[in-house]
């Protein structure tokens, strides 16, 4: 997180960057506004388009003599970070926060036995710990909502005898409810641990330290790797895998200029990326992805994904079933994808991304005799490109801010969600038989 001052003149706002953040309208040390956005500079500007029409927004421009912004590398942590300052230099123009009589807070009851996650108005019982204010309660649900599905959590005020809804489809679990009842106290203090570690890790995703979140999940994730534990394991990652989804991708509702056109900036921050490696570099007009699913080699599916001019296009998306028999590996399934593809007289695209680092690169580069086309691999923990460039590989980890970054890990995402549908749909088809 970078902060920088800037005065109000037409030089220092060509210098803000087209990256999320939070900024701080100002006169000397009163801060007078506090708003996140997507794009620092276009959400400022639009200020001063809006003040020629609107008397609020005037008074904003008028009363402030600089800016002052953060930069933050999602959505999620400028919303967060946004909601934190509010709450403690109250703006005077930041009025919108007013819903009814009182603002919008998480509060966790961190004193109870089992602490428990509400939405409440403003209050202050001096036992629990408060997050925000946050713009809407949409905002609130969506942001507990993702949470919750990696690190559940319990939301009824009262313990009961019996096991809530939530418990039954995952979102608390443990459940409270339950552990109270079990009489085995070794158990019982086993699963309670679990669910306090639940609520620790949901306080430090509100507290915007999600590499902490995400690291730990990573190191459950190995260990039930190596315990063979492969169903929960498969669980655990698909939650991750949407966790990070949602909060590095997910738009939330206030200070979001709907006439930023992303997915052109995105196109050109790639394009900026690959021109260190590739300076012909014209045109990024047609990209494919491709990722493999399947369990322990069974129901082998591919899919190839395209996007045209930065934005998805299903009409070209495609999928494979692997047909070779003999193939015993991932790389020999991506071989055989392109060995297929480039039969077909399909269009050619200007750029290729694979599911995986530096083996699975090679292993397209092995097939792939076409030098006009850039081949590049996305790998994981933490994400980064791995770059085919000539004469050699290049491992690069652009800022989770980059838009650029972010459309490679979307179509990513979104190759992995189609390969995944296509595996599963022949993998219950099988069990059916």
């Amino acid at each position: 997180m970078l902060n920088k001052t800037l005065t109000l003149d037409k030089k220092s706002l060509a210098s803000l960057p087209f990256s999320t953040g939070v900024y701080l309208f100002k006169k000397g040390n009163e801060i007078l506004y506090i708003g996140k956005a997507v794009s620092l500079k276009a959400r400022i500007l639009s200020h001063f388009e809006s003040a020629k029409l609107d008397s609020k927004e005037a008074s904003i421009i008028n009363n402030s003599d600089h800016i002052e912004h953060y930069l933050t590398d999602s959505e999620f942590k400028a919303l967060v970070l946004e909601s934190f300052l509010i709450q403690k230099y109250h703006p005077k123009y930041n009025l919108r926060w007013k819903d009814d009589k009182s603002y919008l807070y998480i509060k966790i009851t961190i004193k109870d036995d089992f602490p428990k996650v509400f939405i409440v108005r403003k209050e202050s019982d001096k036992k629990s710990l408060y997050f925000g204010p946050f713009p809407s309660q949409k905002d609130v649900e969506e942001i507990l909502g993702m949470i919750r599905r990696l690190f559940p959590f319990c939301q009824q005020k009262k313990i009961s005898k019996k096991a809530c809804f939530y418990s039954k489809i995952g979102l608390c679990n443990p459940c409270p409810n339950e552990i109270i009842n079990i009489k085995d106290k070794q158990k019982q203090n086993r699963l309670k641990k679990i669910y306090r570690r639940n609520i620790r890790s949901v306080i430090t995703a509100l507290k915007g330290n999600v590499e902490l979140v995400l690291s730990n999940s990573y190191k459950e994730l190995k260990k039930l790797t190596k315990k063979q534990s492969y169903e929960e394991a498969i669980n655990l990652r698909n939650k991750i895998q949407h966790f990070e989804q949602m909060i590095f991708q997910k738009q939330f509702t206030s200070d979001i200029s709907t006439h930023f056109n992303r997915s052109s900036e995105a196109l050109e921050k790639l394009k900026d990326t690959l021109k260190v490696y590739f300076s012909t570099l014209q045109s990024l007009h047609r990209i494919e992805c491709y990722d493999v699913s399947n369990l322990f080699q069974k129901d082998a599916t591919a899919s190839m994904v395209v996007f045209t001019d930065g934005l998805p296009d299903k009409s070209q998306y495609r999928r494979f079933r692997i047909k070779s028999k003999k193939i015993k590996s991932d790389f020999e399934m991506l071989e055989e994808i392109f060995l297929r593809r480039f039969k077909q007289k399909w269009l050619k695209p200007d750029l290729i991304i694979v599911d995986g680092g530096t083996p699975q690169v090679l292993s397209v580069k092995k097939v792939l005799n076409i030098e006009s086309i850039i081949l590049i691999g996305i790998a994981k923990h933490p994400d980064r490109i791995v770059i085919d460039a000539p004469h050699r590989l290049i491992t690069v980890r652009p800022p989770l801010n980059n838009l650029g970054f972010n459309l490679v890990r979307s179509l990513r995402d979104e190759a992995h969600r189609f390969a995944r549908k296509y595996h599963l749909l022949l993998r219950n088809r099988r069990m059916k038989l």
